[in-house]
């Protein structure tokens, strides 16, 4: 965990500072995770960096076991009714070094996966560090998708980053930045010409 949070920690800061001057109409502006707007992902962030080991398990147990469920009472009540307060609250978080029972890794694809989902929408750009956005790819391309991850997406491919020494799996080949590729595998969509070659129809169909 040495390793990740550094890089967490940076990546919260980033998008602190892209926020910042949001109005209130991009605020709603409805973010890359169905259902969810760039406010509840934010909301969910805040969330997430408040959540310790035993929090989880009990809010788990709470929701008969339902992810989804923990997720959306955590966006609810982690949303203030002014954005301006959830980031406030984000900033706040910021630092913590506090997490869910789970991998590393997924601290580093929630940040960089949730900066998109915020991001790509509102027109935002963000060079992401390449090397430990294959970390996460890495991790999410073993990772079944009924836990978030996108291990069936994946299978039978191999993909190639063009911005690092990344190459991952067995099959047609699926070529494009690491964070490119980790979206795909997230189940998120990218841009018609972010990632090519034979298996790149597969990967985000």
């Amino acid at each position: 965990m040495s390793d990740v949070w550094p890089v967490v920690h940076a990546e919260r800061a980033a998008l602190i500072s892209d926020l910042h001057p949001l109005s209130a109409q991009q605020w709603a502006t409805p973010s890359l995770c169905p259902g969810w707007d760039v406010h509840d992902v934010l909301a969910h962030l805040v969330n997430d960096a408040r959540t310790t080991r035993l929090g989880f398990v009990r809010d788990l147990i709470a929701a008969g076991l339902d992810f989804d469920k923990v997720n959306a009472r955590g966006v609810a009540r982690a949303r203030s009714e002014d954005p301006g307060c959830t980031l406030a609250d984000f900033r706040t978080v910021s630092g913590r070094t506090t997490s869910a029972p789970a991998p590393p890794a997924t601290r580093l694809v929630e940040a960089f996966v949730h900066g998109e989902d915020i991001r790509r929408p509102l027109g935002i750009r963000r060079h992401y560090p390449p090397v430990h956005v294959a970390d996460a790819l890495r991790y999410q391309a073993r990772t079944s998708v009924r836990v978030g991850g996108g291990k069936e997406r994946a299978e039978r491919l191999r993909m190639v980053a063009t911005d690092t020494d990344l190459r991952l799996g067995a099959g047609d080949e699926v070529h494009g930045t690491a964070i490119a590729l980790l979206l795909a595998v997230s189940g998120r969509p990218v841009g018609p010409h972010e990632l090519t070659g034979p298996g790149a129809d597969a990967l985000t169909r």
